[in-house]
């Protein structure tokens, strides 16, 4: 059963591949509100109080880019009085339908060595274990906005085909950035990584709570390290072409509760919190 006071938003509950669904709950006097999307591994979630809302709660649901399109079974439940309550929903993945460019790259760079490999699975390893982090304490309190005010290049989910051969999809939005040009932060947050890695080169990743990560990749200059608290729009770093690049600019990507999405679909849900 469902008690009836409650009032359940599920935005846009048709959605794409890699793009990120938001379920609010308002509610009064409700506790350990949680979701579980059903697959063949069940996706779990808790709820998070909306700070910009009184008694309402929200989870956003990131879709894998590989997950299957379908329409997926939602059970939402909590604790009211003592007693539990359910409620089942849908929500329908469909196909992106992202484009493909191809890409060449010297064979220098595109044939992993050893020790290259072992570099990669270790940033890899490190990196995934701070996106599954999800922090109960929401670091942000206004509207996220774009790291830079410039042209796309490269749109998200585009499949990437190196030297003819299919290896990966575009994992962020790319960014005409010059060398040098200062990069923004598009929300307020905790700097996780501030490092070197072999295909992002100089990054900056910040965590802005409630398991939202933003990304900046490919800098030729960093100006906060792991730890610094960084404000909304503040200057974290320059532009560059660091790392497995074919030509300098932004790569700016979201990791949301453990999983890579659209940023910019994500900014747009994200900002429609306080609405």
């Amino acid at each position: 059963m469902f008690a009836q006071e409650i009032k359940l938003y599920f935005e846009k509950n048709t959605i794409k591949n890699a793009q990120t669904a938001l379920l609010r709950l308002q509610a009064i006097d409700i506790k350990e509100p949680k979701l579980t999307l059903l697959d063949k591994e069940p996706f779990n979630l808790n709820f998070k109080k909306n700070s910009f809302k009184k008694n309402e709660y929200y989870a956003l649901i990131p879709i894998s880019y590989y997950k299957k399109p379908k329409k997926y079974k939602v059970i939402i439940s909590y604790f009211k009085s003592n007693k539990k309550y359910f409620k089942s929903i849908k929500l329908n993945v469909i196909d992106g339908k992202y484009k493909s460019e191809t890409i060449n790259v010297s064979k220098s760079i595109f044939k992993p060595s050893k020790k290259r490999v072992q570099r990669t699975k270790r940033e890899y390893k490190e990196a995934m274990d701070i996106y599954r982090s999800v922090s109960d304490k929401i670091l942000w309190k206004e509207n996220f906005i774009y790291p830079i005010n410039s042209k796309i290049t490269s749109a998200f989910g585009t499949k990437r085909v190196y030297n003819n051969e299919l290896k990966s999809y575009h994992s962020g939005t790319d960014f005409r950035a010059q060398i040098g040009t200062p990069i923004f932060a598009s929300n307020s947050g905790i700097v996780k990584i501030a490092q070197n890695r072999f295909y992002a080169g100089n990054s900056i990743v910040i965590d802005h709570g409630h398991g939202v990560y933003s990304c900046y990749y490919h800098l030729s200059k960093m100006n906060f390290k792991v730890g610094d608290f960084v404000k909304k729009g503040q200057k974290i770093g320059l532009s560059g072409a660091t790392g497995r690049i074919t030509g300098p600019h932004l790569h700016y990507a979201f990791r949301i509760n453990g999983i890579q999405v659209d940023p910019l679909q994500a900014i747009k849900v994200l900002n429609t919190l306080n609405n």
